[in-house]
C-alpha cells in the first residue's frame, strides 16, 4: 500500500489571537499535514518604545538603522517561533519561515504558495496585521491572488462550530460551473475521509425542482441538495443560505469556488466567495479558478479598468 503523501500546508501566522485559533482549525480539519508557519516582517519592525532605546545606544544613524533591523528581524523570528510551536503541538509537521515584506502581503503570501506548491494556504481571519485587519485587506487579499486553495478560518468559534470541526460534513455550493466542479476536486483532495454535500441554492419557486448533480455525484461521495433561499438568488443571500444550511446540518466548513474575476471587481460587486467570507461564522475554503491554479499569481493582479 503506497502512503499518501502529507498536505503542505503555508500558513500566514501574525502572533494574534485569530491566527493562534487558526492553527487548532487548521490541525483538526487537515491531521498530518506539513505545515510551514509564514511569519512576514516589514522594517523599522520594532516599536516606537524600542526605537527611543536603541537610539539612546547609537553614536550614527546608520547604527540605529541597522539595530532596527536586527531586533526587527529577532522579533519576527520569535513570533514564527510561537506559531511552530503550537503548531507541533496541535500534531502539525512544521517549520518557521520568516520573510521580508514591503507592504503587499497579500500577493507575498500568494507568491510562497505558488513558490513552495502549497496544496492548501491557511489564513485566519484577522489576516496577518493583528488587530488592526480585518476581512476586506490581507485576507481579501489572499483569497483573490492565490493559485491555490485559501481556507480562512473564522474568529471566534461558537463551541458547536468548533466541535463541529473534527467529524462535520464539507458543504460545497454548487452551480454546476467549471469553479463549482474545480471546488469538488479540491474537497475531495483535501477532505478525502470526510462526507461531501453538494448544495445548490435557488428561489423559493424552484426549491422542489430536481437539479442535474449527474457528473457531480455520480460515483462520488458527494450527496446532492437543491435548496430554496428565503433571502433571495443574490450573492449575499446565496451566502446566508449556504451559511444557514451549514449550521443546520453541522458542516466543519463551506467550500466555494472562485469565478476569476478581478480583485477589483470582487471587492466592489462582491460574489458568493467573498460574501460567504463574511457569512458563513465557520471555516470557509476558496478555490481559485483553474487558470490560476495552473499559472502564476502576477497575471491575477486587478486591472483598474
Amino acid at each position: 500500500m503506497t502512503d499518501v503523501p502529507a498536505l503542505r500546508v503555508l500558513m500566514g501566522y501574525d502572533g494574534s489571537p485569530a491566527a493562534n485559533a487558526a492553527v487548532g482549525v487548521g490541525a483538526l480539519l487537515f491531521p498530518g499535514a506539513h505545515a510551514r508557519i509564514v511569519y512576514l516582517w516589514t522594517p523599522p519592525f520594532a516599536r516606537k518604545s524600542l526605537h527611543r532605546r536603541l537610539w539612546t545606544g547609537a553614536s550614527h544613524l546608520n547604527d540605529l538603522v541597522e539595530a532596527i533591523e536586527r531586533e526587527g528581524r529577532w522579533e519576527a523570528d520569535q513570533i514564527a517561533a510561537v506559531g511552530t510551536t503550537l503548531a507541533r503541538a496541535a500534531g502539525w509537521e512544521a517549520e518557521p519561515l520568516v520573510e521580508r515584506g514591503y507592504g503587499g502581503e497579500g500577493f507575498k503570501v500568494a507568491q510562497l504558495a505558488q513558490e513552495l506548491n502549497s496544496d492548501v494556504v491557511l489564513v485566519g481571519s484577522r489576516g496577518l496585521s493583528g488587530g488592526a485587519a480585518v476581512l476586506g485587506s490581507v485576507s481579501d487579499m489572499i483569497v483573490h491572488y492565490s493559485p491555490k486553495p485559501v481556507l480562512v478560518a473564522a474568529h471566534p468559534l461558537l463551541i458547536a462550530e468548533h466541535a463541529a470541526l473534527t467529524g462535520g460534513p464539507v458543504l460545497i455550493g454548487w452551480d454546476g460551473s467549471a469553479g463549482a466542479r474545480g471546488a469538488l476536486t479540491e474537497a475531495e483532495h483535501l477532505f478525502p475521509a470526510r462526507d461531501l454535500l453538494l448544495v445548490s441554492v435557488n428561489d423559493e419557486k424552484a426549491a422542489g425542482r430536481p437539479a442535474d448533480f449527474t457528473e457531480a455525484g455520480d460515483g462520488r461521495r458527494a450527496a446532492p441538495l437543491s435548496v430554496g433561499s428565503r433571502y433571495g438568488t443574490s450573492a449575499g443571500a446565496v451566502a446566508d443560505t449556504l451559511a444557514d444550511l451549514a449550521r443546520e446540518r453541522h458542516a466543519a466548513l463551506v467550500v466555494v469556488g472562485s469565478r476569476g474575476r478581478s480583485a477589483l471587481r470582487e471587492v466592489l460587486l462582491g460574489s458568493v466567495a467573498m460574501q460567504t467570507l463574511h457569512r458563513a461564522h465557520r471555516p470557509v475554503l476558496v478555490v481559485p479558478p483553474a487558470g490560476r491554479r495552473s499559472g502564476h499569481t502576477g497575471a491575477e493582479r486587478p486591472s483598474p479598468n
